[in-house]
């Protein structure tokens, strides 16, 4: 069991992240009217009202636990193990949410709580990260979790955070490169191992892409940036079997229609393959881009301090 903490400001943003995974599932929750991310986020912004000098509102604690224990953390179990974290961390008497997600082979859970209580005062983070690890090894003591393997194999959870979720999406990357015919496939194959996609769009043109984003649990990392193969360019030259990338997949228009072959004018951009991306909770009319959303994510990425260890 490790916990991954995050402050930020877009209550909207970090509602749409942890419910918009397929099957996310409200474990528990108090305070806010559960309805479309807007309704969601609407109620934390109405508590947070009651003290503006609270810069960064949203507090969020992703729990993870190790793939052994997932026979043990029905959902009965994982809520009472996040509710004692909760209380345990001094987080009490306010506004949240708790969602599990099951896009992973780690039984994880996102607990997304107002900073504000519901008094109008604010719940400390003071040394939130060093009480955090002692709350973890006691509750995985008490329950019986399972620690880190032994020596001699890779330890990816003693990396730190944004290392290990690097290799991760490094990984999922490779394995749905593999097999995958074009774009939605590649998409879907990243889905299925929780990674999410973002297409940069070209400054001016909004049918035209010239870069991509790969994101999990919060983290995010351009294609170049785990490894120059997997850039958007050499992507899309593999995805679209094209090796002077001159031409894209475009989505066929029913089930029959073969995907049509489209000229582009420059050699490193082309226009963004269009795909469904649902938030599947809830049904909601937000594009799926979202600056607040996007906001949210950069500043959780450039604030982000050392994460905890196990």
């Amino acid at each position: 069991m490790i916990a991954k903490i995050v402050k930020g400001a877009s209550f909207k943003g970090c509602v749409q992240y942890v419910t918009g995974k397929d099957n996310a599932t409200v474990l528990a929750s108090d305070g806010v009217l559960l309805g479309s991310v807007s309704e969601i986020a609407d109620s934390f912004e109405y508590q947070r009202l009651l003290n503006p000098r609270v810069s960064k509102p949203v507090g969020h604690i992703a729990l993870s636990f190790k793939p052994e224990d997932k026979d043990k953390l029905t959902d009965g179990m994982m809520t009472k193990i996040a509710l004692e974290y909760m209380e345990l961390m001094g987080i009490r008497d306010t506004q949240f949410i708790l969602v599990r997600h099951q896009n992973t082979a780690n039984p994880h859970c996102h607990l997304v709580y107002n900073r504000v209580d519901n008094n109008g005062k604010t719940i400390s983070d003071r040394m939130e990260r060093r009480r955090s690890e002692k709350v973890v090894k006691q509750l995985k003591d008490k329950y019986g979790l399972t620690y880190s393997d032994g020596k001699g194999q890779t330890r990816t959870e003693r990396l730190h955070y944004t290392e290990r979720t690097k290799f991760e999406i490094q990984n999922a990357v490779k394995a749905a490169l593999k097999d995958s015919k074009d774009w939605r496939d590649f998409i879907r194959k990243l889905q299925q191992r929780g990674v999410e996609v973002e297409f940069k769009k070209r400054r001016g043109n909004d049918d035209v892409i010239d870069g991509i984003t790969f994101i999990k649990d919060g983290v995010r990392f351009k294609g170049s940036q785990i490894g120059r193969q997997f850039s958007y360019a050499k992507l899309n030259e593999r995805l679209t079997n094209d090796e002077q990338g001159q031409t894209v997949n475009r989505e066929p228009t029913n089930r029959n229609e073969q995907p049509r072959q489209e000229p582009v004018q420059e050699q490193h951009h082309s226009r963004e393959p269009s795909f469904d991306f649902s938030l599947g909770l809830f049904d909601t009319n937000n594009p799926v881009y979202d600056p607040a959303e996007e906001e949210f994510r950069r500043r959780m990425q450039r604030k982000k301090k050392r994460g905890p260890r196990l």
